[in-house]
């Protein structure tokens, strides 16, 4: 029995490299839709969710960023999808930003087709690993709360003034949830917890 092709969204406003990005992963096995604007990339994921989502950084009207956001608000609705940059944004600044709202992965380009698949592979059984997270894992409420925070791209200091408590016991916290969900980081923690289900960003 063949095996289903991984479905992914391009989100990509320049055509020339939307359409290489396209070939590339046909060619190594999925099944690659393009969308060229933000906007057209999130009706694209409304109507038929992605495995996962590779999206550019700079585009007008709805960067990048602004894509996640939205994401981020609908994602209860549509479960957990990989969501990767590809951007030309090199800098460091750039690159925080995008992983602290929750990105998986921050490549830039010219990209490097066999690092980039190895990413994708690598985030897509993350994501089906973690639905498999065993049932007996119980979060106590605050944990839940900090982690849900840490989900919506907020630091432990933003969590400590949002919730009134200090930094020191947000992060007992989140250690404590961190520990209990086997993730190397809170940020795989936060992400383990909305895949299966504890929390909703």
């Amino acid at each position: 029995m063949a095996q289903t092709r991984r479905k992914i969204l391009c989100i990509e406003d320049d055509r020339e490299t939307a359409r290489l990005i396209a070939e590339e992963l046909t060619d190594r096995g999925f099944e690659v839709s393009v969308a060229e604007s933000g906007q057209e990339g999130l009706m694209a994921i409304m109507r038929r969710t992605p495995d996962l989502v590779l999206c550019d950084v700079s585009m007008p009207t709805m960067t990048g960023f602004d894509v996640l956001e939205r994401l981020n608000e609908i994602a209860p609705r549509l479960g957990r999808i990989p969501f990767i940059f590809l951007t030309a944004l090199a800098d460091r600044d750039s690159e925080l930003r995008g992983r602290l709202m929750g990105a998986d992965d921050y490549v830039t380009k010219p990209i490097d087709f066999d690092r980039l698949v190895f990413i994708i592979n690598a985030r897509i059984t993350g994501i089906a690993r973690t639905k498999l997270l065993p049932k007996f894992v119980k979060l106590k409420d605050r944990e839940i709360e900090v982690l849900t925070w840490v989900a919506r791209g907020k630091t432990s200091a933003d969590i400590s003034r949002k919730l009134h408590l200090s930094k020191r016991t947000v992060d007992f916290h989140l250690d404590n949830a961190r520990i209990k969900l086997r993730a190397a980081t809170r940020t795989e923690a936060a992400i383990k917890a909305v895949a299966s289900g504890l929390i909703k960003p």
